[in-house]
């Protein structure tokens, strides 16, 4: 058939324009579909970078972990060495230990043997005490309290004890706290169980009781405190004679010695002068001081009282003392005062009494 005369058939021209819109509406679903897969996977790839970056943070964390354990199982393999080295010290400690638990039972048995002699030594020197002190008892009969110093002190050369009725005249002014001026001074502003509790006070406390276990046990006794007032011990401070053997009144006496504050000045007018309220007068005066008066009856305006003034004061004070009667003084150290010495004594002998200077350790 020749070209020029073909005709054009419009089915044909129908089927083309429908296979071209087919084709196209395929190219436009593809691109849909495109589209929703391209974006579908740009979401999974972020969401796969995040997983990627918390994977790398989890792996960072845990390789500082596992230097971290790292490091704790070097300390422990340090420590298990230690240990293991500790114990193997232990093990050669532990023989040796046993050798010397072997040496130390028998220097346990000698020193227990030992023990044992002495105990019975000391068995023995109590029994020759006793035996001793009840001859003694038994020859005098005189003690009806007993008291001891340490270590068994019972020496007291020169002091008289005797006498029916003894009067025991106790200095409890503050000087009566220490031995030196600037003690005093501190320790008087101090509470009143420092004040008790000092050494040369319970000093004159203890002398004043082993006094008492030294009477005779039919002699009568009072003691009066003194330092700018006096004042009686016994019961309602009344001046009445106590009995030695009267247990349960000197028990009370004690109770009240003890309970004694070191204060103020010293009175010794008053002190000698309390010897008139007593009737029958007394025929032996035990003095326990350190020192001269400080005041005497009649009040001045001075604070300071110069070593001169004191004599004065102490020899006014002595002439109130009734004839007849002696005096023992004890005198505790002071200082500051070296006439007290010479004018105790002096006085000890115009009264036929008796001076002295305890030790430290007495009674």
């Amino acid at each position: 058939m020749n070209k020029k005369n073909r005709q054009i058939n419009s089915f044909n021209l129908a089927f083309l324009d429908i296979m071209f819109c087919g084709f196209g509406a395929v190219v436009l679903l593809v691109l849909i579909i495109n589209s929703h897969i391209v974006s579908d996977n740009k979401i999974k790839q972020e969401e796969l970078l995040a997983k990627i970056e918390l994977l790398k943070k989890d792996k960072k964390a845990a390789d500082l972990n596992h230097l971290d354990v790292q490091k704790k199982v070097k300390e422990s393999e340090k420590e298990i060495i230690k240990i293991h080295n500790e114990l193997s010290e232990i093990d050669n400690n532990r023989l040796s230990t046993a050798e010397k638990n072997s040496q130390n039972q028998q220097q346990s048995q000698q020193l227990k043997q030992k023990i044992k002699n002495l105990q019975n030594n000391i068995k023995s020197i109590d029994k020759d005490i006793t035996n001793n002190n009840a001859s003694i008892l038994k020859n005098s009969g005189q003690k009806v309290r007993q008291y001891e110093g340490d270590g068994h002190r019972q020496y007291l050369t020169g002091l008289k004890l005797g006498g029916k009725r003894v009067l025991i005249l106790l200095d409890n002014s503050a000087s009566m706290l220490d031995e030196t001026i600037v003690n005093i001074i501190v320790k008087r502003n101090m509470s009143d169980a420092v004040k008790r509790a000092a050494r040369k006070w319970q000093q004159a406390v203890n002398s004043v009781k082993w006094m008492v276990a030294n009477l005779p046990k039919n002699s009568q006794f009072l003691i009066v405190n003194f330092n700018k007032q006096t004042s009686s011990l016994a019961d309602n401070q009344s001046y009445q004679w106590i009995k030695v053997s009267n247990h349960s009144q000197v028990n009370a006496l004690f109770k009240r010695l003890i309970n004694l504050v070191p204060e103020n000045g010293t009175n010794l007018s008053r002190a000698f002068y309390s010897i008139k309220k007593l009737s029958p007068r007394p025929d032996n005066v035990i003095l326990i001081t350190d020192g001269l008066p400080t005041i005497g009856l009649k009040k001045t305006n001075t604070s300071k009282v110069s070593p001169a003034e004191r004599v004065k004061l102490f020899k006014k004070a002595i002439a109130l003392i009734p004839s007849h009667i002696p005096v023992n003084t004890i005198l505790l150290p002071m200082e500051g005062d070296p006439l007290a010495a010479a004018l105790y004594w002096k006085l000890a002998i115009d009264t036929k009494g008796s001076f002295m200077t305890p030790s430290r350790d007495w009674p």
